[in-house]
């Protein structure tokens, strides 16, 4: 397999387009895993043909990858053959007629408002509590309500400098997706949280608001991931219900369910487009049906069967 494009094509999307590492080792998979099944054909990935693609997309369906993992890949090969047509190292994108099957999109799950609270307040720490546990409790609370205030993902809060929060700091700068930066305001309750966290790392030097073991590194993802699921414990939710984006979820949900219109919902997730806001249109939409029918006099199913109310009979008559 020729390295000679992938790496050029890697360090394309990491200088013009701020890929983050993450995103570069998935493309880079992707990429490895089109050119292993080119050269079982015989061909190789920088000249591969229309046909050779069509046939690792026929593998890729025939041993069960999912929809979606599907349209991602093949969104990958079509932007590796984009750039070596527009780099003039190829005269043609042999992915352009690839079909991509539609991913099923599925409603985002989130937690009920009672739900939420219950999880921030799990992050209490007891008048005696030991010094390590208490602290992380203090950090857990911090992060649960900066990430329900704000709606942010989780590797963005992760990034948070200390600086970036004093006293009376009421909005945050935060760098998203693709470099693109964003103002989202702080909440009070999520402020104080915060603040209690720095005073409690007060001796501890470091940069990051949320540091690792190592004071020079902010906290992983997995290491939050465990913090989370102990409040989760405490607050009596499940581990397979809860996760940084399930409380991103919830913010969008709740904003919406308290009138936040899409467009500032769009702004304040960081979204490029309004239609990735718009899934959560789906989940109102699913909680009114619920709603009517749990309250409508006839979304009940009537307990006498052949008996209408008089008032739906004369309303039938206007």
């Amino acid at each position: 397999m020729s390295q000679t494009s992938i790496e050029p094509f890697l360090e394309m999307l990491a200088a013009e387009r701020a890929a983050a590492p993450a995103t570069l080792e998935a493309y880079a998979t992707d990429l490895a895993d089109c050119a292993a099944s080119l050269l079982r054909q015989g061909e190789d990935l920088d000249t591969a043909s229309p046909e050779g693609l069509r046939a690792w997309v026929s593998e890729m369906s025939a041993s069960g990858s999912a929809r979606r993992t599907i349209a991602r890949r093949i969104s990958c090969i079509r932007q590796y053959y984009l750039f070596l047509l527009r780099d003039d190292r190829r005269p043609d994108n042999p992915a352009a007629q690839l079909d991509a099957p539609s991913p099923q999109r599925s409603l985002p799950k989130f937690l009920t408002e009672a739900e939420v609270v219950a999880l921030i307040e799990a992050g209490t720490p007891e008048p005696d509590s030991a010094p390590v546990p208490r602290r992380r409790l203090i950090l857990g609370r911090a992060a649960l309500e900066l990430l329900y205030a704000t709606g942010l993902r989780v590797s963005e809060m992760l990034a948070l400098r200390r600086e970036s929060f004093r006293e009376n700091t009421r909005m945050l700068l935060i760098r998203g997706k693709g470099g693109r930066e964003r103002l989202v305001p702080l909440s009070e309750p999520a402020r104080i949280a915060v603040q209690a966290l720095l005073r409690e790392d007060s001796a501890h030097p470091g940069p990051w608001l949320f540091p690792g073991r190592s004071p020079s590194k902010p906290l992983t993802r997995q290491g939050f991931d465990k913090i989370l699921a102990e409040l989760g414990r405490r607050a009596g939710i499940s581990a397979d219900r809860l996760s940084p984006h399930v409380l991103r979820h919830s913010f969008a949900t709740h904003m919406l369910a308290h009138g936040a219109d899409l467009r500032t919902l769009q702004t304040l997730l960081g979204h490029a487009d309004i239609s990735t806001t718009q899934i959560y249109t789906h989940v109102q939409a699913d909680r009114l049906k619920e709603i009517v029918q749990a309250h409508h006099p006839l979304g009940q199913p009537q307990d006498n069967g052949d008996t209408i109310p008089s008032s739906a009979t004369d309303e039938k008559n206007l």
